[in-house]
């Protein structure tokens, strides 16, 4: 046995000689020391010796052992130096050299329309304000003239948190925040950019997608103000030749309300597929503020009067850019942002 252990410390010396990376180290470790390995084997031989001879051959076994793992570990050291200085000589740096180009990043397109609103409703006077992206039924609905029992309900599918707990289906609750807060000082003028969430998934509609609502109140304000300042808004975004038009149309927290459409930035109302041979492009939805929304925000409607409106971001993006599917805009594809 002791012959074994010899001729087994010679064959480690020999791989150790030749050995070149840390992976063949590791593989000479294993071969000696691992559980089926060279010495470990003599373990189990050792059985059939005397007491007084397994001893002696036991600690003559633990003795090579200790010296082995002492001569694998300043073999890994001399071997780890010799790769860091490999390293160092193959990864030298010429400083000289010009660098690399690095790609520039760009806005995505909601937030160019977004700040592009921004900027033309502050030049109009209105001030930004904001809300809880996570809101009260009462906020949400209650307060915009939309009582639990209220059958508009089923125009939207929400987000419902709780009973009384929903993730916002529009900005619209920032209006009723600002009226409280601001009550009973005058003009109440201001847009609520953010995001707002409704079950609706397909090429025109997201789940989760940005809305700007615009508010103003204020002693005689009249719809023909509303008519005005969207005007403005829509020769701005698209054109100065871009007209509108204010259609009919039902919201409970507005009395009368208007769908607000915009000629075709295409064929100029002349009727093309982008507006399906109309002329006309829906745009946003508008109206005088409900005297039951204005007491809600804590004003007098016999006193005074304002105007609403709800701009989807998504939708303005669409049409400014000509892309037709609203998924695209979530997707994060970059060959798609690269064109912003």
């Amino acid at each position: 046995m002791l012959d074994r252990i010899r001729e087994i410390e010679r064959q480690v010396m020999e791989e150790l000689e030749g050995s070149l990376s840390p992976e063949e180290l590791q593989d000479i470790k294993v071969k000696v020391m691992g559980k089926k390995g060279s010495l470990s084997a003599l373990y189990k031989e050792m059985r059939g010796l005397r007491e007084e001879a397994k001893r002696e051959m036991g600690q003559l076994i633990n003795e090579t052992r200790q010296r082995f793992e002492q001569m694998l570990e300043g073999k890994e050291k001399e071997l780890m130096a010799l790769l860091l200085a490999r390293r160092l000589r193959e990864e030298t740096l010429d400083v000289s050299l010009p660098g690399l180009p690095v790609r520039r990043g760009y806005q995505h397109p909601l937030t160019l329309v977004m700040d592009e609103i921004e900027e033309i409703f502050l030049v109009m006077g209105f001030s930004v304000a904001e809300g809880p992206e996570i809101e009260t039924d009462y906020y949400n609905f209650q307060a915009l003239n939309l009582p639990k029992d209220h059958p508009s309900r089923d125009m939207q599918d929400s987000f419902f948190v709780s009973e009384d707990i929903v993730l916002r289906s529009q900005t619209s609750p920032v209006q009723i925040r600002t009226m409280e807060k601001m009550c009973p000082a005058l003009p109440v003028k201001i847009i609520a950019p953010g995001k707002t969430f409704r079950y609706d998934d397909d090429a025109t509609h997201s789940p989760m997608f940005h809305q700007v609502e615009g508010l103003l109140v204020d002693e005689g304000v009249r719809m023909s103000d509303l008519k005005g300042v969207l005007l403005m808004f829509v020769r701005q975004m698209f054109g100065r030749k871009r007209e509108i038009r204010l259609r009919p149309s039902f919201f409970p927290f507005t009395e009368p309300s208007a769908e607000v459409d915009v000629s075709c930035m295409i064929c100029s109302g002349t009727g093309c597929r982008l507006c399906k041979g109309t002329g006309w492009i829906e745009i946003l939805g508008s109206g005088m503020v409900h005297p039951r929304v204005l007491e809600m925000g804590g004003y007098d409607p016999a006193k005074v009067t304002g105007f609403a409106f709800g701009v989807g971001v998504e939708r303005v993006a669409m049409l400014k850019y000509g892309i037709e599917d609203m998924r695209w805009l979530f997707d994060n594809d970059v060959r798609f942002l690269r064109q912003f």
